[in-house]
């Protein structure tokens, strides 16, 4: 008999718990663990045939993917209702974002037909009400609550995208290094109000930029 979503099938779940402790990140509760469990299971299984992100071991994607997007999903505001994570390649940071904030409506955007596809998988194995769009993100023709950017190609072209993707008064989350992010703040525009950088786990540098869609810009 297969194992049920939600179950730990393996030492991902229990290890998962240990790196968000050393982290100093609120746990997850068991039925979380076993779906993100369930999630590296399926990553390590498509990334031996498709070219879904450059690490392809559980320890490797334990704590540089989930732990850093579980963080994401930790810092964005509690108002934000719609999320769009623009070229979201094999689902980070969405997919977590999903599975630890159920009450934000995710979609996924991939313009990549093999990864859009792994997103639709994905998303039926953890079992979130998660939308994958296959196409690129530009032609939605929707703006979101909340917009976040991590790993995309030619980034400084993308965040500008995804900014026009926030509605008034939402917000832009990028995943960056302290080295990038004061160019990709440039690349936005004077739009956008930033808050304090948030360092994230797991080293190199990683931060987290949140800029909020400046109101009174509208009208300027």
């Amino acid at each position: 008999m297969s194992e049920s979503i939600g179950e730990i099938p393996n030492s991902a779940g229990s290890r998962l718990k240990a790196l968000l402790a050393e982290a100093g990140i609120e746990p997850l509760a068991e039925v979380q663990l076993g779906r993100f469990a369930d999630y590296c299971s399926l990553l390590l299984r498509w990334n031996a045939r498709v070219n879904l992100t450059a690490i392809r071991d559980e320890e490797g994607i334990l704590n540089r993917h989930f732990v850093e997007s579980i963080a994401c999903a930790r810092f964005l505001p509690a108002e934000i209702g719609t999320l769009l994570d623009f070229g979201s390649g094999a689902g980070f940071p969405g997919i977590p974002i999903a599975l630890c904030r159920p009450e934000i409506a995710v979609t996924l955007a991939e313009s990549q037909g093999k990864k859009a596809a792994f997103l639709q998988e994905a998303v039926r194995v953890v079992g979130v009400a998660t939308k994958v769009y296959c196409g690129r993100a530009e032609t939605l023709g929707m703006q979101f609550d909340c917009v976040t950017l991590r790993a995309v190609d030619q980034m400084e072209r993308a965040v500008l995208a995804g900014a026009q993707l926030v509605r008034p008064g939402g917000w832009l989350a990028l995943m960056t290094t302290m080295s990038d992010e004061e160019k990709l703040k440039v690349a936005v525009g004077p739009k956008f109000r930033w808050s304090s950088r948030v360092d994230l786990p797991g080293g190199q540098e990683r931060v987290l930029a949140l800029g909020v869609h400046d109101i009174r810009s509208v009208s300027a």
